[in-house]
């Protein structure tokens, strides 16, 4: 359950979720609406945007939308200081059985769907450095899949290496002008992209099961857990962290346990 947070550390800040309304993102912004944030979700569909945020229409891959989206967030807010791109997309496959248009699909949504975020913000960022400095931040949400190579998702793991790279990039630009740009690195996420994924599978248990088993801590990481990450690196306590990417992964990344031998608890 998602439970609000003691402290209001983003009180009279304005900030925008992208995918804001299911799974990741609306754990986001929830998180963000319950430190004290005012949040603007920008989803597609935003019918599901959290209780207490602004629902605003809006298709990543359109410049023109986004830049709508954005303008319509300032003019209810006043202002934006934190911008948290998170809509994305997944995809299975190998290179040899991903067409062309996959690939152009995923790489349209995951990254250029977050430069479109970023281009149309960064104005407003720059005006809102001067009233809140170390406050103004870009947070993405990036994957395991930028770092480990995870068999079947050769798209969406090119996509979101991009992501990281994308990140790192953007802190160097803009570091002078007191925004920071970090992102996260989730491990499997029980959200509903997840769950239609297992749907689609010949035993959904059994696959839940090997998802489950392949983070050393034995299970998926929550939404509300990913969230709770984001929040950090978007909140004024992360004022010195640019250029990051937080690993909220269950150890996938840098953990190599050793096989629990049958009976006896690991060590």
């Amino acid at each position: 359950m998602n439970q609000p947070h003691s402290t209001r550390d983003f009180e009279g800040l304005a900030a925008l979720v992208t995918g804001g309304a299911s799974g990741i993102g609306a754990a986001v912004a929830m998180a963000l609406r319950d430190r004290g944030a005012r949040v603007a979700v920008l989803d597609r569909d935003p019918t599901g945007a959290p209780a207490g945020t602004l629902p605003v229409a809006a298709d990543v891959t359109s410049d023109e939308a986004v830049r709508a989206a954005v303008a319509e967030t300032v003019a209810a807010f006043g202002a934006l200081h934190t911008v948290v791109g998170n809509a994305g997309i997944g995809a299975v496959g190998t290179v040899e059985d991903t067409a062309d248009e996959e690939w152009q699909r995923l790489l349209d949504v995951n990254v250029l769907g977050l430069v479109r975020t970023a281009r149309a913000a960064l104005p407003h960022l720059r005006a809102a450095t001067a009233d809140r400095p170390g406050c103004v931040s870009i947070t993405h949400t990036c994957s395991i899949a930028a770092t480990a190579g995870l068999p079947q998702r050769a798209a969406y793991s090119a996509s979101k290496g991009a992501v990281l790279a994308l990140t790192r990039a953007m802190a160097a630009d803009h570091i002078r002008e007191g925004i920071r740009v970090n992102c996260v690195n989730p491990g499997t996420v029980d959200t509903p992209w997840v769950g239609r994924l297992l749907d689609r599978a010949a035993d959904p248990a059994a696959e839940r099961a090997a998802l489950e088993a392949r983070q050393p801590t034995g299970r998926l990481v929550s939404a509300q857990e990913v969230a709770a990450a984001v929040a950090y690196l978007a909140g004024p306590s992360a004022a010195a962290v640019t250029g990051t990417a937080l690993a909220v992964d269950g150890g996938m990344q840098g953990l190599r346990l050793r096989p629990e031998p049958p009976g006896e608890p690991d060590r």
